[in-house]
């Protein structure tokens, strides 16, 4: 018997631990294979929503929103390169030096999911901040990423120049706010089943086979 799985990934393109969740949560649907008939949705949170368009540098903001030393920024930061070798996903830090704002990613990813082309996108959007070094919130950046998953680049050109889907995204960061989630990766299934944190695959896997044999 097949499991209906809908899952909610609650993310931002530049939260480095959002990339591991997803190539571990990935891993683990591999694993249950055609006993899960899955559709992921991915769902808009932002880490830094008033950072400017400028960004800042990664050092200073985390000095300012978390008091991290330099030298334990260094420890995390190889702790996520590690984690990020296991599953495949290259973190190349010497390549990122600043964070930006990501509320036009979200616009596009909002509206990648109307063309069938949600995940591709979101993928290419981890890669180009996080192994590329790209500015997130450059339009010509997010032009690019557009054209390399086959998306069309004059109707994403449209909906940044206009603005389009901001209601709507602002309207569903503050539905998952309200609901509790103020950390990501968050990992809802089937809307009532949390899992938060990005993961090992193995603890993806073990949630997502109790979750499935409660519904059975």
């Amino acid at each position: 018997m097949t499991t209906t799985l809908k899952i909610d990934f609650v993310s931002d393109v530049s939260c480095p631990w959002c990339a591991i969740g997803l190539k571990s949560l990935d891993q683990a649907l591999a694993n249950i294979g055609d006993e899960a008939a899955v559709s992921m949705h991915f769902q808009p949170f932002e880490l830094n929503p008033n950072m400017g368009p400028e960004g800042q540098d990664i050092g200073e903001h985390l000095s300012e929103k978390y008091g991290s030393t330099p030298s334990q920024q260094e420890q995390a930061r190889e702790m996520i390169r590690a984690r990020g070798a296991e599953v495949g996903f290259d973190f190349a830090m010497g390549k990122r030096s600043r964070i930006y704002n990501t509320f036009d990613a979200h616009r596009l990813l909002h509206w990648a999911e109307l063309e069938g082309k949600q995940k591709e996108l979101k993928e290419a959007l981890f890669g180009a901040y996080f192994t590329k070094g790209d500015d997130p919130s450059s339009h010509e950046v997010l032009l690019r990423v557009v054209g390399e998953v086959g998306l069309d680049v004059d109707v994403a050109t449209e909906v940044l120049q206009a603005n389009r889907y901001a209601d709507e995204v602002r309207e569903r960061e503050q539905f998952f706010q309200r609901h509790g989630i103020n950390s990501v990766p968050a990992v809802i299934i089937n809307e009532r089943h949390l899992i938060s944190g990005g993961q090992p695959a193995a603890v993806f896997e073990k949630a997502l086979r109790e979750i499935m044999a409660q519904a059975a």
